[in-house]
């Protein structure tokens, strides 16, 4: 066995146990919990009967998705027991087993920016889906104030200054990251959507705020703060207003929904 397999293998197996930690954490964090439920409310509010879908998530390791919508398809590139399927999403064309043109939806919240080439993932992806089906995403928004909290606070890498819409570096599906990226392609580089218009009608793509500072206030996945369910719950809709009122003073998430020709 080569050093590189060995070392590769290393980091799947970190990647692996930190990803089982982080879906533990998570369940056991009621408003991380109902924050991830408004989210996916908010994804599929244009759906009548989202359960009537066929829907694939990518990057399910550790997302609540099944929970609230049992349906979905889950998937990731880690081996994990509870998933559906387990792929390379950058290779999603080639998958035999989700045939083309049969998706209504290929959902992936904070999955995008992890992705080396996420242009090119959604290209391939296009594939899978039925005309008129869906990509909707969920990825870190930089306000003022979020640019301050996800440069300082936060542990992944953010990098504003890119030239092309890729990871520079990419070492295992957890380290690799650049959390600026899905917000660079949709909102300051936007002639990088241009390698999107033959598969996707941008006619039809739109964008929207979701929540402020109402993900933070949950602790996130690392940590739990002690704010009170019932508080948390009544505050919740007042930082979705905001987020929507004045997105670029203190937005920390958008969604972007991408429909295909």
């Amino acid at each position: 066995m080569s050093q590189s397999t060995t070392i590769l293998e290393s980091e799947e197996a970190k990647d692996r146990a930190a990803t089982l930690r982080n879906r533990a954490r998570l369940g056991a964090n009621q408003n991380l919990l109902f924050w991830y439920r408004e989210l996916y409310r908010d994804q599929f509010k244009d759906f009548p009967n989202p359960a009537a879908l066929s829907i694939l998530e990518i990057g399910s390791g550790t997302s609540p998705l099944k929970q609230f919508l049992p349906s979905v398809i889950t998937s990731d590139v880690l081996d994990l027991d509870y998933l559906d399927l387990v792929f390379d999403c950058h290779e999603i064309d080639k998958l035999d087993a989700i045939a083309d043109n049969s998706l209504d939806v290929i959902t992936l919240t904070n999955v995008l920016h992890h992705l080396k080439s996420p242009i090119e993932f959604l290209n391939r992806a296009a594939s899978k889906l039925k005309a008129g089906g869906k990509v909707i995403a969920t990825e870190p928004y930089f306000s003022v104030v979020s640019t301050l909290i996800f440069k300082y606070l936060h542990h992944e890498p953010v990098e504003f200054r890119i030239s092309e819409p890729e990871l520079r570096y990419v070492q295992g599906p957890l380290g690799s990251a650049n959390i600026a990226l899905p917000w660079l392609i949709f909102f300051r580089n936007r002639e990088w959507l241009q390698g999107l218009t033959t598969n996707f009608d941008f006619t039809n793509c739109s964008t929207r705020p979701f929540s402020a500072l109402s993900y933070m206030a949950t602790g996130g996945i690392s940590r739990r703060l002690p704010v009170p369910r019932f508080l948390y719950r009544m505050l919740f809709s007042v930082d979705l207003a905001l987020s929507r009122r004045f997105p670029n003073f203190c937005a920390a998430f958008f969604t972007a929904t991408l429909t295909r020709r």
